[in-house]
């Protein structure tokens, strides 16, 4: 099977490239839409696939999802159920890109290039994916974090991630909460991914407490929201009779370097400490005119 990563342009056709400037403009955000970003930390609701999209990305899913496909040894992580509670199941996975054409091209997606652009202030470059899948009745939490507090490996902070909705995502299927503001809080220390949903409240501060206040970010599938690398989220348990699956891309401004001697995902070469990120598996996306 051939490794996509060494592809940096779509191999299909399920996303449209435009043309020509005036072809840019339908995806571009309001100036509302980017001042909510920045206020709040996050931006919700905005419409990234159309239905055909999402169900090729959901035949994909179903695809990789099974433990057997070959293609999977070049996932950078997969996990079948990384729950930490017995009776709960959370499929998790970093690098579908790399081997499926839904989810290679929807790196190239113009729905997500053009207000990722807007809200990073800048051109776009690829940093990693990830699939979050909650099955029916017993889908698990992904506890309160910080994306940066695992991606210091890079700098500077100058990160965005973008989760796409593959179905309806409620308060009851557990879709993702934000706190609002929260992106202007410090950096926190890990308090853990899948274990405790209020191990976080341990390591804030009384203003920090008093602020925490989360709001339900539902979303109809094919829908996205975008937020800022300090913004404190997380989603609780699914015990609906649907699944609750999502897409997220992480992408960062070019000019981002490597933080680390060591390897940024797992096997991918080492960049060295304080050289751009670029090359085969940090391509850049989309530089706006």
């Amino acid at each position: 099977m051939r490794d996509l990563s060494e592809i940096h342009k779509p191999v299909g056709r399920l996303f449209e490239w435009p043309k020509n400037r005036e072809e840019w403009e339908q995806y571009r955000l309001s100036g509302e839409q980017v001042a909510f970003y920045h206020e709040q930390g996050y931006l919700k609701g905005v419409r990234v696939l159309n239905d055909e999209q999402v169900e090729a990305l959901r035949t994909d899913l179903a695809a990789l999802t099974e433990s057997s496909n070959p293609g999977n040894e070049l996932f950078y992580e997969y996990h079948s159920n990384e729950s930490k509670q017995a009776d709960t199941a959370l499929f998790h996975a970093l690098g579908a890109w790399r081997i499926t054409p839904a989810f290679h091209d929807i790196l190239w997606n113009p729905a997500f290039l053009m207000p990722a652009s807007q809200l990073l202030g800048g051109p776009v470059r690829f940093w990693h994916d990830q699939l979050f899948c909650k099955p029916a009745r017993h889908g698990g939490l992904v506890a309160w974090h910080q994306d940066y507090s695992y991606w210091t490996r890079t700098e500077p902070m100058a990160h965005i991630t973008c989760w796409i909705g593959l179905d309806d995502s409620t308060r009851d299927n557990g879709c993702l909460h934000y706190v609002p503001g929260s992106h202007h809080w410090n950096l926190l220390p890990v308090t853990g991914l899948t274990g405790n949903m209020d191990e976080i409240l341990t390591v804030l501060s009384p203003e920090q407490r008093e602020a925490f206040q989360p709001v339900p970010i539902e979303l109809k599938r094919g829908e996205c929201s975008f937020h800022h690398p300090l913004m404190v989220h997380g989603s609780y348990e699914n015990r609906t009779d649907r699944p609750r699956r999502a897409t997220i891309v992480n992408a960062f401004r070019d000019g981002v370097r490597s933080a680390s001697n060591a390897e940024l995902l797992r096997g991918v070469p080492a960049i060295a400490n304080g050289e751009q990120m670029e090359g085969q598996f940090f391509p850049l996306l989309f530089a706006p005119e």
